[in-house]
């Protein structure tokens, strides 16, 4: 009975000590699984702060590609008012829209060896300068020499800006995301596009003179922006590994990547990719004369990323940005306003579709997307040509036309349009990136720039149609180089890429040199 009392008095709340001992062990149980639940809450909290800060990182650094796409998109509008006010000639128009795209292949060459010198971040704010300074010219310009001028100036900051922004963001994105990271260059390309065609339109309504002074000027502010991003954004780890940098590293990685163990990992991979070289061996490497003459897995990443920058604007899209108020004309739409309403259905499209390519290239991968891209541009531009050359200047001339139009930059936009930029910034190895890619930049600014420069000419040489044609034969060209030349990249890391491009014999030569390197490394 004692014990019985006891046992039901015993905590001096009627609970029997059977009871009492079982919710104490339930409460350890508890207080012992708090820790590790704790623990799983502090990581998931880590790697939501890692993710949010690296998306952050890219959006900083594609701000540069606002400028391009924003002097891409107001020019297709500007050009009518410059024309009309300051009475340029139909060459000097074409040489005035195509110069920017030649020019800027100065800023790629240049920007590839600064980025090396100064760093990844610091390019991106000397590309915002540069281009700040030639568009505030060209605004207040009061002829064609001097317009040209700030013409050449806003080339050169956006070779500069083109450039660096894809391999900042692969050097600095984790491998699992880095192709949808990179194409944020493309998006803010396609916004800035978007932002160009309203601005067309919302400024249309001035007098000539004042109208497309404005709409160039409006491309100052986003480059203002950048001047804030680079208090924010880190210097890439892998410019700071080659430098000899190597604490500095490992906090930028502690930022982008989920955990301890994953840092330590990304670090020794690419400790092991730079060679464990300083900037001054680096130098004397001489990495273009290892571009000029290349190893055959060298040369293999060469033609894969000079190749697809080259289709990327050899299909026409620039043309089709440029000259869509021209193309429109030829449907059949009369009227400056009418013109440039159509062009921003255009943006629109473009802008639209660049998202659905984020959201699928690390899902699909990059072959899957670029089948798609191709085939569906070759489509269109077959179809454009048709409508053009037999159902021109009617309604269904036109709706046909917008529709081949939007379609075409819709294909663009979700495969080659920004797989372009993710893979040419993922192939090449450390040592080369910069330089090897701001040579691919080159090459699809010299791409863009003839273009540009030639469709008014080509265009009255065999019609708008038939220029048409020819980019839907190139189209269908680019299907074949996709099949034939570009691996499938997604999820690997950029020095499992590296592999890819390597034959047997070169792949041993590697793993030998790696071993060796880290036996001269071990603590003895």
């Amino acid at each position: 009975m004692v014990l019985g009392n006891g046992g039901e008095n015993g905590n001096g709340n009627g609970e029997s000590v059977s009871e009492f001992q079982l919710g104490k062990k339930n409460r350890y149980k508890r207080m012992e699984s708090d820790p590790l639940e704790e623990e799983q809450e502090e990581e998931e909290l880590q790697r939501h702060h890692t993710k949010k800060f690296v998306v952050a990182c890219a959006i900083f650094a594609s701000l540069n590609s606002v400028l391009l796409g924003y002097d891409v998109g107001v020019m297709s509008g500007a050009i009518i008012f410059i024309q009309e006010d300051l009475k340029i000639s139909e060459v000097q128009v074409e040489v005035l829209v195509g110069i920017l795209s030649i020019i800027s292949l100065l800023g790629s060459l240049a920007g590839g060896k600064t980025s090396d010198a100064i760093g990844r971040k610091w390019t991106i704010g000397l590309a915002a300068i540069v281009f700040q300074s030639g568009a505030g010219i060209m605004a207040l310009s009061p002829s064609f020499a001097v317009l040209m001028i700030g013409r050449l100036l806003a080339g050169i900051g956006i070779g500069f800006g083109v450039m660096i922004a894809p391999v900042y963001i692969a050097e600095i994105a984790p491998a699992v995301a880095r192709g949808s990271l990179t194409s944020f260059p493309e998006i803010f390309v396609n916004f800035g596009i978007l932002l160009g065609y309203v601005s067309n339109y919302a400024f249309s309504g001035l007098p000539a003179h004042i109208n497309w002074r404005i709409m160039l000027g409006v491309g100052i502010l986003p480059s203002i922006f950048i001047g804030f991003a680079l208090f924010v954004i880190p210097e890439s780890p892998r410019w700071l590994v080659v430098q000899n940098r190597i604490d500095e590293a490992r906090l930028v990685l502690c930022k982008t990547n989920g955990s301890d163990i994953e840092v330590e990992e990304r670090l020794k991979e690419i400790q092991l990719a730079a060679g464990s070289v300083n900037a001054e061996k680096y130098e004397v490497k001489s990495v273009w004369k290892e571009i000029l003459k290349p190893s055959p897995s060298v040369r293999r990443m060469l033609i894969t990323g000079c190749g697809i920058q080259c289709f990327q604007q050899i299909t026409g899209i620039d043309a089709t940005v440029y000259y869509s108020p021209t193309i429109f004309k030829e449907a059949g739409i009369k009227g400056n306003t009418q013109l440039l309403a159509a062009t921003v259905a255009v943006g629109f499209t473009k802008t639209l579709f660049i998202l659905v390519a984020i959201i699928l290239i690390d899902k699909l991968g990059r072959k899957p997307l670029l089948y798609i891209s191709t085939i569906g541009m070759t489509t269109c531009l077959f179809c454009l040509s048709l409508t053009l050359a037999f159902f021109g200047n009617g309604k269904l001339g036109i709706i046909l036309a917008i529709l081949a139009v939007c379609g075409n930059v819709a294909f663009f936009s979700v495969g080659i349009g920004p797989i372009c930029w993710v893979v040419s910034s993922e192939i090449f190895p450390l040592r080369l990136r910069a330089q090897a890619s701001a040579l691919g930049a080159v090459g699809s600014r010299v791409s863009s720039g003839v273009i540009a420069m030639s469709f008014l000419s080509v265009s009255r040489a065999i019609t708008v149609a038939g220029t048409f044609f020819v980019f839907f034969v190139i189209s269908a060209i680019s299907v074949a180089f996709v099949y034939n030349c570009i691996p499938e990249t997604k999820g690997k890391s950029l020095e499992e890429i590296e592999m890819l491009f390597q034959d047997e014999t070169e792949r041993v030569e590697v793993e030998m040199e790696d071993a060796a390197r880290l036996v001269q490394n071990e603590p003895k």
